[in-house]
Parts: structure tokens; sequence; C-alpha cells
């Protein structure tokens, strides 16, 4: 039963060229609609493809800003240790005992999400459409990124500690091949009274499964030999080297569904801020919505931004492959 209703909810979605790092990133967004109450959820459904598809934008959007780059991440590590109680939490007294700078050079993701969540409140009070789609679809990917451990470290990469390509491996390779067997039953969106210290549990969370990310798989690398540790796969016309099967399946049963969790974390965290949103807003009737068009000034922006995905020559901010993956050439 758990197969068939993956199927029927992810039906219309197929592997694309992106980085498979996107693939976590859009099923968050997509089955969180399916959380939503039903005042929500006819609005959300109508519009799940963009939902979907437009949930890995901010990633996109790191070829062309480099503002955008720690949007994504916050180094805690680079400031305390777990767990950070003397750390600033609203982000007028972190720039006051660090500076915007330091904040912004170390990643910002917390602040981002409270960011995303007032101007999605307002876009419901406005009732603009175009503005709740791209808000509530842009504050999902963020969302997502703050339940992984591997985007609160200095060591995002395990660059540190020789352990180069954990990133992709975690959060991109262990859910495309184990994603359709996770558990989906999440329950339904409620309202958090609180946001900012549902954001900082999330991130210390997050935070505190580090020691497990990177101890076990230093401590399976040991037993695995380096051609049961890679495999060779063809993606399009290119021919990669990823992560076995058997590597990913032995690190995967490891941490103990560690993925599953926090990508299930992520979609009822998503769920519950869309839903908090609206209802600061006054719970908006989503039917009586507003076709506003982009301004000149908003579509240079997004063609600026599609330009330089193409281009992909320079990612802003922490660099790593986000597919688990090495290209052959």
């Amino acid at each position: 039963m758990r197969r068939l209703l993956f199927s029927l909810l992810f039906f219309s979605i197929c592997h694309t060229s992106f980085a498979w790092g996107f693939w976590a990133h859009q099923r968050i967004n997509r089955i969180a609609v399916f959380l939503l109450p039903p005042e929500m959820i006819g609005f959300y459904k109508q519009n799940i493809e963009y939902i979907t598809e437009h949930a890995v934008d901010p990633d996109k959007r790191r070829y062309a800003s480099v503002e955008e780059a720690p949007r994504h991440y916050i180094d805690l590590d680079h400031y305390c240790e777990y767990p950070c109680k003397d750390f600033p939490r609203s982000w007028k007294d972190a720039v006051a005992k660090y500076s915007e700078d330091t904040l912004k050079a170390y990643g910002i993701v917390p602040w981002r999400i409270q960011q995303m969540m007032y101007w999605l409140t307002d876009a419901f009070k406005e009732k603009d459409k175009a503005k709740i789609l791209r808000l509530s679809t842009e504050m999902g990917h963020y969302i997502a990124d703050s339940n992984v451990p591997l985007h609160t470290t200095e060591n995002y990469n395990g660059q540190m500690t020789h352990q180069v390509g954990i990133h992709g491996f975690w959060e991109s390779r262990i859910p495309e091949l184990f994603g359709a067997d996770y558990d989906y039953f999440i329950g339904k969106a409620a309202y958090v009274s609180k946001p900012s210290d549902r954001i900082w549990q999330t991130i210390l969370e997050s935070h505190h499964a580090l020691d497990t990310v990177f101890g076990f798989e230093k401590l399976l690398n040991k037993n695995f030999s380096s051609d049961n540790k890679y495999a060779f796969e063809t993606r399009g016309q290119t021919m990669v080297k990823a992560y076995s099967s058997d590597y990913s399946k032995a690190y995967s049963d490891m941490m103990n569904g560690m993925v599953e969790r926090r990508m299930r974390d992520a979609i009822k965290m998503v769920a519950d801020f869309w839903f908090t949103c609206w209802v600061n807003a006054g719970s908006p009737d989503l039917n009586k919505l507003t076709d506003k068009p982009l301004s000149a000034e908003e579509q240079k922006e997004i063609q600026a931004e599609q330009d330089a995905w193409k281009e992909r020559k320079k990612q802003y901010g922490h660099d790593h492959p986000e597919t688990g993956t090495e290209g052959v050439h």
C-alpha cells in the first residue's frame, strides 16, 4: 500500500538532468502539500507541479548571486559546541555579538526561514497568488536544508576528515536509492506558536547528528574495498562513478534510517510553516486570490538566474557535488 500511495503521489515526476540533490527537495515540497487542511490543500494541489519543480530554484540561484549561498546553511561549529546555549537565537543579538559580515560568511539559514515566513504571511494577506506560490516553494527548500546535518558544519563535505563526497552521499545518493520505500504517512499540518524555537530545535538536532554521520561512514569505509565502495553507472550520455548500492545501504542501515527521519521531519515542518503563515494572515480564502503579473524587474531577475544556471560557471558558497557521483571523462 505504501508503494502504491507513493506511485500515485509522484507518478508525474521523472528523472531530470539536474543534480541528484534535487530529488529530496522536490519530494519534500510535494508530499508536504498532502498534509495541509481542506482550506489549503485544494489550492496547493492545483499548483503542485510548480511547487515540486521550483523547489530547487534557490540552489540554481547560487550560480547567479553571491548573496544566496549562506541562506542554505549555518556553520554552527565555527561559533560553539553543541548544544550552543550561549549562541544568540535572534538576528539582532547575533549581529551585535558577531557582526553581519561574519554571520553571512558562515551561514544564515535559521534567519532566512524566519524572513520567508514574514514574507509568506504578507503574501497571504495580500492574496497574491504568484507570491504565495514562490515563497511557499522556496521556504520549503530552506527548511529542508536546515534538516540536513551537513548544512550545520564547516566540514560540510568531509573535506576536513578525508571524507570528501559525503555531502552528496548523505542527502542525494541515499534518498534516490531508497526514498521510494520511506514511510510518508506523517500526519497533518499543525500550527507553530513559536517558529524560532522550532527552527533552532531543528538546527540543533541536525548538528547533534554529525558524530553519527561522520563516524559511521569512517567506520564503514574500513570494511569496504574501493571496488565495492563505488560503482559505475550511466546517467544520460555520461558514465559516473557513484557510491555503490551495497555501500549506500550499509551506511543507511548503520545510521538506523536517519535520512528517512530527517526527510519526514522536513516534510512535516514545511507543511506546519505553510499552515502557520496562512493562519497568521487571517486564514484567507485561497479560492479568491489575485493574479498579479510579474514586474519587468522581476522578469529580468528570473531570466538572469536561468542564464546563470545554464552556464553553471561558478557556484557561490559551500562548494560540493550535490549528486554523490563523480563524472568519468
